[in-house]
């Protein structure tokens, strides 16, 4: 098994990063601005990504402020069966955000691109969180 791992500084506070992260107006200014999102365990938010791939993930574990847990329940098949968690620290007015998708079958093609995808996806966290203005799938030119 492969897992994708990243680390971001962000500085807000840890509360300002979990909103952004369970909320529809977070995660439509970091993600994709086509989705249904819904902040309780056990519900399954939407996300699509110019009208194609769509990402359903079920939500696992919300601990305030501290960490949130997805599995993925339908998507790409390399997707289904993986789980993305967001653990965060706060210190000092900062936050560490520590990104994590476990548990894929095998390193592929789709797998860095993935990798390199939630890279920029911590990015836009970043500038939502700090700047107010993300850059969610829609409005990426590269």
């Amino acid at each position: 098994m492969a897992n994708i791992e990243h680390l971001q500084t962000i500085r807000v506070p840890a509360s300002a990063v979990y909103e952004a992260l369970t909320t529809a107006k977070g995660l439509s200014e970091v993600w994709t601005d086509e989705l249904i999102v819904t902040n309780e365990i056990g519900s399954v938010m939407e996300f699509l990504f110019g009208g194609k791939g769509l990402t359903k993930m079920r939500v696992e574990e919300l601990v305030m402020d501290t960490k949130v847990i997805w599995q993925c329940v339908d998507s790409d098949p390399e997707w289904i069966g993986t789980t993305i968690s967001f653990e965060l620290e706060e210190k000092n007015g900062k936050t560490t955000v520590l990104l994590r998708q476990l548990n894929w079958k095998e390193v592929t093609a789709f797998y860095r691109a993935c990798n390199y995808n939630w890279a920029m996806f911590l990015y836009s966290l970043k500038l939502y969180c700090e700047e107010g203005e993300g850059l969610p799938y829609q409005k990426r030119k590269f």
